[in-house]
């Protein structure tokens, strides 16, 4: 009989974690020594157990339904079928106004590092993590409650936390190894203004307009700008045209992106190869856009 090949399910609950360790277990021993272990992590509006809203039936599936324009299989295009890799999927209750949201992903890093040390003590592997909008405060609020080299590797959407924040994670033991691919585009201008406004009252800047500074394992990658994106189709990892000047969901919706995070992190592509180009002006997404279209934005 074949091994279920569906993720690892986990959920930070009011009571704690809730993990199946024992499949966890069963899928370590089986997994070969180099594949990847990778904890996906979403953002606002989802919660597990809310009919279309949950994680686990959407982007966090091997199989999403096919009229939810916002999901695409991460486990699958990630190559996390158990045996290339293995995914972990937690959800979290962020299905709520943004000011509770961005409480509990805080919280929420807790249930993150507890997945870190139990995958630690289980195999003694490290984790990945790529998360998506404020998944992305999840896993820097993980990072000062593990031990230095448990977790890898970030990789982050459209992340939603600030960079004061980010640099005291990166500041911590766990936080001074961890590499970081910080993903962003100026289509995304919209929701970071909406964050550093609407919850931090325009005082913090968001790394949705990168860290600011040059730190060490730390990458900005600006998916939107023209000598990016010719950089990465010379590295083999051709992304299609963005279809809108707004989206709050194009670095894993736009073709040819979730290629690229699955090559870095099963390590056939290396960050340092990733282009370091500056970023265009803040809004020129918004207001140059391309061939004169009028603005469109995602549907929510």
């Amino acid at each position: 009989m074949s091994d279920d090949p569906r993720p690892i399910r986990a959920d930070a609950t009011r009571t704690g974690l809730a993990l199946d360790r024992e499949r966890l277990a069963r899928k370590l021993d089986r997994l070969p020594v180099r594949a990847p272990v990778v904890v996906m992590v979403h953002g606002w509006r989802y919660a597990p157990g809310f009919s279309r809203d949950c994680p686990h039936g959407s982007i966090l599936s091997l199989d999403p339904p096919p009229q939810d324009r916002r999901a695409v299989s991460w486990p699958r295009h990630l190559g996390l079928d158990g045996t290339q890799g293995l995914g972990i999927a937690l959800g979290w209750n962020a299905k709520c106004d943004p000011w509770r949201a961005h409480l509990r992903a805080h919280q929420t890093g807790a249930a993150l590092a507890e997945i870190a040390q139990t995958i630690h003590a289980l195999s003694d592997r490290p984790i990945q993590i790529i998360a998506h909008s404020m998944g992305a405060r999840v896993a820097l609020a993980c990072l000062p409650q593990v031990a230095p080299g448990q977790v890898q590797r970030l990789i982050l959407l459209a992340a939603a936390e600030t960079r004061g924040r980010t640099l005291e994670a990166l500041d911590s033991p766990a936080g001074r190894l961890v590499e970081v691919i910080n993903v962003t585009t100026r289509e995304n201008d919209l929701f970071d203004a909406c964050f550093e406004w609407g919850i931090h009252l325009g005082v913090r800047t968001s790394i949705g307009q990168g860290l600011g500074r040059a730190r060490q394992g730390w990458h900005d990658l600006w998916i939107d700008q023209p000598r990016t994106i010719d950089a990465l189709a010379r590295l083999g990892h051709s992304l299609a045209a963005p279809p809108r000047r707004i989206c709050h969901w194009s670095p894993y919706l736009r073709p040819g992106t979730i290629g690229l995070y699955r090559a870095l992190i099963n390590g056939s592509l290396s960050a340092c190869d990733l282009p370091r180009h500056r970023p265009g002006r803040r809004w020129s997404r918004l207001i140059l856009g391309a061939r004169g279209v009028p603005p469109a934005a995602c549907s929510p």
